[in-house]
């Protein structure tokens, strides 16, 4: 099992099959769902429910490795990160979403980098992607803060919900990486 990780506001831990009911609530957002590839929507506390019972087998898997993401303060559920591991490759795809009463204040990068710095310097990787629909730009700055590069646009790239999407396409190499508290002291 993967080591909860704590940031100066966030707890990333597991998510347990109690997290269905607020998972259900805070990710039956159309805007949340319209900004990911694989959140449907209506979610239903049924697909929270298979969601997590998939986790289960993800270290022995070696992917994904997938975080709830929790307020220090209360332990409310806030949203979710991860990584989908490509162990042979010494890479991984982050993906990262946020509840909307939560959006603006920095959550996301803050689990984000929480989360780089766990996949370099414990899981070994050597390069860290993400991706995001261009028209949603709050998810490039996230991805601009955590010191990744854009590397292209693919045009067209997906369908969600039957429009082709382009997908912008961010990256970042170990010795790119500033972890987030050396960024914090400097």
């Amino acid at each position: 099992m993967h080591p909860e990780l704590l940031t100066p506001r966030l707890r990333l831990r597991p998510f347990i099959m109690d997290d269905a009911a607020d998972l259900a609530r805070i990710a039956n957002d159309r805007d949340i769902a319209a900004n990911t590839l694989t959140i449907p929507y209506p979610y239903h506390e049924s697909a929270g429910r298979e969601w997590i019972a998939t986790h289960a087998d993800g270290v022995e898997r070696h992917s994904p490795v997938v975080y709830a993401v929790a307020r220090r303060t209360d332990g409310a559920l806030i949203g979710a990160t991860g990584l989908a591991l490509v162990p042979e490759h010494r890479r991984a795809e982050l993906g990262y979403w946020i509840a909307r009463a939560a959006w603006g204040q920095g959550f996301a990068t803050e689990a984000s980098a929480a989360l780089l710095e766990y996949g370099f310097e414990r899981l070994g990787l050597e390069r860290i992607h993400a991706a995001h629909f261009p028209r949603n730009p709050a998810s490039g700055r996230v991805l601009q803060k955590l010191g990744m590069r854009h590397e292209g646009t693919l045009r067209s790239h997906l369908v969600k919900w039957d429009v082709p999407e382009d997908l912008a396409v961010y990256g970042i190499l170990r010795e790119e990486f500033t972890p987030w508290r050396a960024r914090s002291e400097g």
